[in-house]
């Protein structure tokens, strides 16, 4: 899988429920009017706190303290306020004072409490565990226990914890909001979003419900609702920036990049040195083209010191998408830096191009998609010409493939490093470009570079398709579908339906099709599907071999074909991935290759109709040829 800009959140929505800590409590007492005795002054002082009213429960309290400095009530109301005040030490120290001189379990629920808040969890969670053995039908503290597991990252203790709390309280709302973060936190998001629908059915416009709802509607891929949803929770909580940063997120999702431009502007507005939001922004401006701002953010983003890998790694691959490959190779050198980065930590050396390789053993390992090993492998014969012993390393669906790839001493797959021979340097396979300080008129492109399937491969595979009678045509219209662009770079098959109607062979190199297009593909008798014999690369280059066109979204197949030499048209959307540029038809990295590329309207149907009318010029003016080595132009010998 190509790395992508990244795009950035806070992600998981809050708990709800730490700034009611003092509810349990003040949730059994009901005040009544002051009449200067301790007891009924903390009464009224509780319910004054309750309602929101603090000086005059400060005022209750003093009164109280005043006519008895050691009442318990009075130093516990202290203790709540100082904890509303966000005194923790102070509020700690009172609590504690009314503990020593009466331990009720609602001093015990409130001490917990405030180590909670004060980030003091593990003390809060003993604390916790001693209160429910005194008040095991409590819902509150089963609550406050479930949030300190949260705090401490035992979400399935933590869950079992708010479970107890529903047992005893079926509509307790933090428990089932909280519960639907915490289920989310678990990847378990269907069961997140039927519990936060619950809360949102018994509770109706509660923010942090509507904000959580939203957030996991996101990550079920929802995103119409999730857009949605953001802005019911932005109208209830218009100063929340996770909302309106998550909005943004789930409307670059739809590829409404200049509506969330408008959300990612409005986070930075509400918290203006809030990187991640910062980042958004830089990346809907990336894919709106406005490259200028982009560059422009991202140097304000480093004088302010708030730039970060994300901001460095989405410059580079904006600096190589508009061709300053000087800039961009030292920028994309970043990724191995990043959380999602997969480079093994080889002991030796790492190799970047600054010293002379003669004579050393250099190992070249696979570090990102097998689209990107297959693009980049083209380096080992100039690193081989260079007088280096290559040692390579790759995607185990990849090694018989590259086994016999020029300049190869070597070739072991990603799944078994322990056995490798020794070595004296090392380089991941996509800092190769970094290392011989590639340029655009300085792109090795000497095309085929991949060694030819075997004879006999191709020869079955072509006696499988039948007589050349009609032009035949590869087809492959969808990629990972966990790749965060691919919604903007995959097609349903019924889409890409509109070019059957041109006189050719139509054949499936799709693996793993989704269910929609798996049924689309059983309805039509006019797409040949063989790839259930696709096992493995060495296959797909064989059956590749006996196409005369390969058309293809932007996967490890178009790079496959355009490594064999085979006439390849990729179809980009309106932003492609760095190595295909802008504005051109053409690929300087695989000279013959064709790119239909997305106007700004960003519909592939305009892009579709185009490779039909190339596709008619090429169906009526092919014959069918005999079987022969002039069948295959260009493959290697």
């Amino acid at each position: 899988m190509h790395f992508s800009l990244i795009e950035t959140s806070k992600a998981d929505p809050e708990l709800t429920g730490h700034r009611e800590h003092f509810a349990a409590s003040m949730s059994s007492m009901t005040a009544v009017p002051a009449v200067g005795t301790p007891a009924t002054l903390c009464e009224t002082g509780l319910q004054h706190l309750r309602d929101g009213r603090h000086p005059e429960a400060r005022a209750c309290c003093g009164q109280a303290l005043a006519i008895d400095a050691e009442n318990p009530d009075a130093q516990h109301l202290m203790g709540l306020l100082l904890l509303h005040a966000e005194q923790y030490n102070d509020a700690l120290a009172w609590i504690v004072r009314a503990i020593q001189r009466a331990p009720k379990p609602e001093f015990l629920a409130s001490f917990g409490a405030a180590l909670l808040r004060h980030g003091r969890f593990a003390e809060a969670l003993n604390v916790f565990d001693n209160t429910i053995k005194l008040r095991p039908d409590d819902a509150e503290l089963w609550r406050q226990h479930g949030d300190t597991l949260v705090q401490l990252a035992r979400l399935d203790q933590a869950l079992s914890s708010y479970q107890h709390t529903l047992d005893l309280d079926p509509h307790h709302q933090d428990a089932l909001c909280n519960s639907g973060i915490v289920l989310h936190k678990l990847e378990r998001n269907e069961e997140a979003i039927a519990r936060l629908d619950l809360c949102d059915g018994l509770f109706p416009n509660h923010a942090p419900t509507v904000q959580a709802r939203a957030w996991v509607l996101f990550n079920l891929k929802r995103f119409e609702e999730s857009a949605a949803e953001g802005r019911r929770a932005h109208e209830l909580a218009p100063d929340n920036a996770d909302t309106c940063n998550n909005l943004g997120l789930s409307l670059r999702r739809l590829g409404k990049d200049e509506e969330a431009l408008v959300w990612f502007e409005k986070a930075v507005a509400l918290q203006p040195r809030r990187v991640d939001a910062l980042n958004n922004k830089l990346t809907a401006l990336y894919h709106l083209h406005r490259f200028d701002e982009v560059f422009a953010l991202a140097d304000r983003m480093k004088s302010l010191r708030l730039s970060d890998l994300v901001t460095e790694w989405n410059v580079a691959l904006a600096q190589l998408l508009t061709g300053d490959f000087e800039a961009g190779w030292r920028g994309h050198h970043t990724r191995l830096k990043l959380p999602s980065a997969k480079y093994p930590a080889f002991p030796e050396p790492m190799w970047l191009g600054e010293e002379d390789v003669a004579g050393k053993t250099i190992l070249v390992a696979a570090d990102e998609g097998l689209g990107d090993t297959i693009h980049f492998v083209r380096y080992v014969p100039l690193l081989a010409a260079r007088g280096a012993r290559v040692l390579l390393v790759v995607q185990d669906p990849l090694l018989r493939l590259m086994s016999p790839l020029s300049g190869v001493s070597h070739c072991a797959p990603t799944s078994n490093l322990t056995t490798l021979p020794a070595y004296d340097l090392h380089c991941p396979v996509s800092s190769l470009p970094l290392a011989f300080k590639t340029r655009l008129d300085t792109i090795p492109a000497q095309i085929p570079y991949l060694p030819s399937p075997p004879e006999s491969r191709i020869q079955a595979w072509d006696d499988r398709l039948g007589p050349r009678t009609r032009l035949r045509v590869g087809l492959v219209w969808s990629g990972d579908p966990n790749h965060v662009n691919d919604r903007t770079r995959s097609i349903p098959l019924r889409t890409l339906c509109r070019i059957l109607d041109v006189d050719a062979t139509f054949v499936s190199l799709q693996k793993a099709p989704r269910p929609d297009d798996a049924a689309v593909l059983r309805e039509r008798s006019d797409i040949l599907d063989l790839t259930a014999d696709l096992t493995d690369f060495v296959e797909t280059a064989a059956l590749i071999t006996c196409l005369d066109v390969v058309i293809t979204v932007d996967t490890s197949v178009a790079h496959l074909a355009g490594a064999l030499g085979r006439p390849t048209w990729i179809l980009l959307p309106w932003t492609p991935d760095y190595r295909w540029l802008l504005d051109r038809a053409d690929s300087p990295w695989y000279p013959g290759m064709r790119l239909f590329r997305q106007t700004e309207t960003r519909d592939y149907d305009s892009v579709l109709d185009r490779v039909r009318d190339e596709l008619r010029i090429e169906a009526a003016k092919h014959e069918a040829p005999a079987r022969s080595d002039e069948a295959y132009p260009g493959l290697p010998t």
